[in-house]
């Protein structure tokens, strides 16, 4: 069997970005698909396993909820890439964090009530890694994108 069939691409279709807000979304989904409610919850089990779907939740803009956000960008050694990259993530706030072929190889993005938490912990960050060069880059204008994979 083909790691996705037309019906897991169904299902994915439909919950990336159109997920129902109802009592029960899986219901409602099947009923959309032509599925059986089981059959959905089985195949999105299995999608999440095997590490498709990494996470089933909402999206919210961080500046309606009165937080503000920031991508930060951090110059590491590469014997201290991972170390560095657990503590970052240890956070709360803390959203993405990657690994870019870059001088600047570590960026992740942080979200808090102000930017004086955020400069806070970065200076915490800097203080439990020995990681001094680590750029705060605030969002100024937020310009989002809405990314649906058509499978």
């Amino acid at each position: 069997m083909p790691l996705l069939d037309d019906t897991d691409k169904a299902i994915l279709n439909r919950i990336q970005s159109d997920f129902p807000i109802t009592s029960s979304p899986y219901a409602s989904i099947a009923d959309d698909l032509g599925l059986s409610h089981t059959d959905v919850l089985r195949r999105v089990a299995r999608l999440k396993e095997n590490g498709i779907i990494r996470r089933i939740g909402g999206n919210f803009f961080p500046y309606k909820l009165g937080f503000v956000s920031t991508l930060c960008a951090a110059k590491v050694p590469e014997d201290k890439i991972d170390f560095f990259a657990e503590t970052v993530n240890l956070y709360p706030g803390v959203t993405h964090n990657y690994q870019r072929d870059h001088e600047f190889n570590i960026w992740f993005t942080f979200i808090a009530p102000s930017m004086e938490e955020i400069e806070s912990n970065l200076e915490k960050i800097s203080q439990e890694t020995g990681i001094s060069e680590i750029f705060n880059l605030p969002a100024i204008k937020v310009f989002k994108v809405k990314a649906h994979f058509d499978l």
